[in-house]
């Protein structure tokens, strides 16, 4: 669990990342978890984009995401979602 200072600290860093992900019609899917849990590991923090015919709504896409990768939900803001998880491997961002 993070903090309001270390989620306003990851909100900063979020802001240069691209959205590495979209979810679209066919929802949140086994073999987008999947993915989503690699690239956390990897990175740290993602950003997914919520696309308009998704069939859930941006909250709810995050919350699903967060408890599927075991992740803190960093922001959600428009049709993005950030997720935060510290890298059991390559530990890249140091938190305040």
């Amino acid at each position: 669990m993070i903090n309001s200072k270390q989620r306003a600290y990851l909100r900063g860093l979020a802001n240069k990342t691209p959205a590495l992900y979209q979810i679209g019609k066919d929802g949140i899917t086994a073999n987008m978890t999947a993915q989503l849990d690699d690239a956390l590991e990897g990175r740290e923090l993602i950003k997914i984009h919520v696309l308009e015919n998704s069939l859930m709504s941006v909250s709810e896409a995050a919350d699903r995401l967060a408890a599927a990768t075991n992740s803190d939900v960093v922001q959600v803001i428009g049709k993005k979602v950030v997720l935060y998880r510290e890298s059991k491997n390559k530990k890249t961002i140091e938190l305040p």
